[in-house]
């Protein structure tokens, strides 16, 4: 048995989730082996170090004064508390797909958004403090352009990102191995913010950075010298608790709860880089639950801690109005900047890293065929440099969208909708029991996985419904392509496991004996000898089966003595691909017997599942009609209207089937067994349409035209007693039932009229009494049909005299193509 794959394989959408495979030596499409991964890091280093960083990234030092000032300490502890159950849930979903199977890597493909919002954050630091009237300069000092020219900004960010692209090209491995240096750095600089509230107990009043020419607009109060650095006082605490929502000075926009939680979100949303480590990790599936799980504890109770400790020391003007403000009540304001660039730096080189891998892998895995083979090479060393450029090409668009609170919403949404995928990926695992989905880690069920899936949601679109639906189409979109889309591996998929649980319980549901009349539906057996002779057949079948059960039947005439496997496992797939190609909706029945007639009742008694069982039997007609090949029809039509290639390989289903028999070889089967099919099939209560002349049925004719002057010719009679024309017995019925069903398919309905012929004696019948109670009788089963009447006089000039066992031949029913019931 196969583990199940992580996050359900590669899901292609803008939050792409990539591939996971073997941790140790694995198998390409070839048989080959291919070399041993080697894994290095450990959980600290590997899962807790980056995961931690990228969750500190900008709110730790750029935005929780923001945060506060804003939103107050109560909205701001429940923020932290809605993100961080967000987070949790979904963590759980991540630990319970580690720890089901060995792993390679995975991710969200919505790391290039992270990389430019923190490359945003970065370049904002260096502004404030060194652009004009930077914290770090004095007057008179050199000073970078730019401070409220966006464009500046965007080169700066452009030259940052320049610089994080050198590095993951050229030293990727060196900075992953430095990552537990970074991480202690900002520790230490978080502990000096701390300790220096405590440090600093006395009152005195900060100035708002340059680039703010905002003050608080509704405190008549709150001018340049009262933004306040109070030091711990309950009065400060007291004046923070609730929230006052006002204009963000970067933005110059209206603040919110939606505005305020999209940036705080943005900043946590980093605990898939344990994942994104899988394949350097050496016990992956231990490593990344308890990394992860510790890494989003650790920085809950940290920026719990920062929360309390800035809302009782600083005044909301302050707050409000200088987003920098740690770096001046610091005992030494460059930790606080040595801080901010340690972490925003290095979770834009983290996300960058990432975001090539997992494009890599996405190339990898032939998701998108030729548009990202380019992102499969690599250099010397392993690094896929072509991955790194595209990723930096995508992130250089997303630092166009502007600063780092108007980046955040578009991130926090699009990771959110990938953790909503994550869960739902564990939830569908979940709900299907799949017997190989057996994940070490139990501390997950199928409620945390729909907690986790429904928060992600709802908070997706409160943030912004119109990025929500957006990301939402495109993801649907890529969705839908990659599901039309034939892909050349096979994964175990958690859409297939869904679907089996499903159907077997609505199959369980439906109940024969609660069948009725009103609801019934031909499910038909076409049973098929050579595929490659009755295209036109199947096609025509597939249209009047009316969303029920069509199953293309063949019986392969031998024993399974004579073979040391079963030789139907062999020829199935040729017949799946016979019906991938023609697009048809059926299913395939194969089976072995020494006759005909005895695979036919195996057919009729094995096909279908509960109460989904053939109700119709479908046969060619027996005559000396010569072989017509088919698939040639097809050839020449897909390369008409494609104009595919002469070796295309829609076109290879000739490969597959063995060629038509020839006009003077024997048939393999004889008359009598074909009666008996016949016989047979009514014995076991199965309704028998008899199909003639279908080779010469041209569909596309017919939707071509524009004249309307195609027929559905209806003859009801029954063919076992055709004197009697009568048209209410079943037989006519469930012919008028199949004319009906034909009429609604749109092709058919658009391009033809119904017409149902009324035999009749012009020497005794009243004419016009008949077609009126025929009329009647077409009205109540609200069949809108053309009645056309036909004398037997006319009919009996083709036949001999009074010769009713020449009429039963009917041959005055040769109109081509027909299909026959009894």
């Amino acid at each position: 048995m196969e583990d199940t794959p992580l996050l359900g394989r590669a899901r292609a959408n803008i939050w792409a989730l990539s591939r996971s495979l073997s941790r140790y030596e694995r198998v390409d499409d070839e048989g080959n082996n291919e070399p041993v991964v080697h894994r290095t890091l450990g959980m600290f280093a590997g899962v807790f170090c980056p995961v931690a960083l990228s969750m500190f990234s900008t709110l730790l030092f750029l935005r929780s004064g923001f945060q506060v000032g804003q939103a107050g300490i109560l909205e701001s502890v429940a923020m932290l508390v809605l993100a961080y159950f967000i987070l949790v849930m979904t963590v759980l979903s991540i630990c319970a797909i580690s720890t089901n199977g060995a792993l390679e890597g995975g991710g969200a493909y919505s790391n290039v958004l992270a990389t430019g919002l923190y490359v945003s954050g970065f370049v904002e630091a260096v502004l404030d403090n060194f652009g004009y009237g930077g914290t770090m300069l004095k007057e008179g000092d050199f000073h970078l352009r730019g401070v409220n020219e966006e464009w500046w900004k965007y080169l700066y960010s452009s030259i940052v990102l320049a610089f994080c692209m050198l590095v993951v090209i050229v030293g990727s491995s060196m900075f992953a191995k430095t990552s537990l240096f970074i991480f202690m750095v900002v520790i230490v600089c978080t502990l000096s913010v701390f300790i220096s509230i405590f440090a600093k107990n006395e009152e005195f009043n900060l100035k708002p950075p340059d680039t703010n020419k905002y003050i608080h607009r509704n405190k008549s109060t709150c001018h340049e010298h009262n933004l306040t650095y109070t030091g711990l006082s309950a009065a400060t605490f007291k004046e923070n608790i609730y929230s006052e929502y006002e204009v963000d000075y970067i933005t110059k926009e209206d603040a919110s709860f939606a505005t305020v939680f999209a940036i705080v979100f943005s900043s946590v949303t980093g605990i898939l880089n344990g994942a994104n480590m899988s394949g350097e990790l050496k016990e992956p599936s231990k490593a990344i639950p308890r990394g992860t799980l510790g890494a989003v504890c650790f920085t809950f109770i940290v920026y719990l801690i920062e929360v309390i400790l800035i809302s009782g020391s600083n005044n909301r003007c302050l707050l409000l109005n200088n987003y920098i403000f740690l770096q001046e009540i610091n005992l030494w304001g460059p930790f606080v900047l040595i801080g901010i660039f340690a972490a925003t730096l290095s979770a834009a080189l983290g996300n960058l890293i990432g975001a090539s891998r997992i494009l890599q892998a996405l190339a990898n895995d032939h998701l998108f065929g030729v548009f990202l083979k380019p992102a499969t090479k690599t250099a010397c060393g392993g690094n896929p440099y072509v991955a790194v450029l595209i990723s930096w090409i995508l992130v250089q668009l997303v630092l166009l969208v502007g600063s780092l609170n108007a980046i955040a919403p578009i991130n926090s949404v699009f990771f959110l909708l990938s953790y909503a995928s994550v869960n739902l990926a564990c939830l569908g695992l979940e709900l299907a029991s799949a017997p190989n989905f057996r994940p070490t880690f139990k501390y997950f069920t199928w409620y945390t996985c729909g907690c986790g899936l429904v928060g992600s949601m709802i908070m997706c679109f409160l943030i912004s419904p119109l990025y929500s639906s957006i990301a939402i189409v495109i993801m649907l979109l890529l969705a839908i392509g990659l599901h039309f889309r034939s892909l050349p591996s096979q994964w175990g998929s958690i859409s297939q496991a869904l679907i089996f649980h499903q159907v077997r319980k609505y199959l369980l549901m439906l109940d024969l004996r609660k069948a009725h009349i009103k609801f019934w539906r031909p499910q038909i057996l076409l049973l098929v000898a050579q595929p490659r002779q009755c295209w036109e057949l199947i096609d025509f079948i597939n249209d009047i089966k009316k969303g029920g059960l069509f199953v293309i039947g063949h019986v392969k005439v031998d024993s399974l003595d004579n073979h040391i496997s079963d030789p139907i496992l062999e020829e199935y797939p040729r017949w799946l691909s016979l019906i991938d190609n023609l697009k048809v909706k059926a299913f395939i029945e194969l089976t072995m017997a020494n006759s005909i007639s005895e695979g036919l009742q195996h057919l009729l008694r094995i096909s279908g599942l509960g109460g989904m069982k053939p109700n119709t039997v479908c046969l060619g007609f027996y005559d000396d009609a010569a072989p017509e090949d088919s698939f040639l029809k097809i050839v020449r039509k897909r390369r008409r209207l494609l104009l595919l290639p002469e070796n295309g390989n829609a076109f290879q289903l000739d490969d597959k089937f063995q060629d038509i028999r020839k006009v003077d070889e024997p048939k393999n089967l004889d008359q009598e067994e074909y009666v008996k099919l016949i016989r047979d099939s009514l014995k076991m209560s199965k309704n028998v349409c008899l199909c003639r002349g279908f080779h010469h049925l041209s569909k596309q004719n017919i939707t071509n035209s524009h004249n309307g002057n195609f027929y559905i010719d209806v003859w009801p009679v029954n063919l076992f007693r055709p004197d009697t024309a009568s048209y209410f017995d079943n037989t006519c019925l469930f012919m008028l039932q199949l004319a009906c069903i034909l009429d609604m398919v749109p092709a058919w309905r658009k391009h033809t009229k119904l017409r149902v012929f009324l035999c009749l004696n012009a020497q005794t019948d009243d004419t016009l009494q008949k077609e009126q109670k025929l009329d009647a009788f077409l009205h109540k089963l609200r069949i809108l049909a053309k009645i056309k009447i036909v004398t037997w006089d006319h009919l009996d000039h083709h036949l001999p005299k009074n010769h009713w066992k020449a009429k039963r031949r009917h041959k005055w029913l040769h109109s081509i193509p027909c299909l026959r019931t009894l």
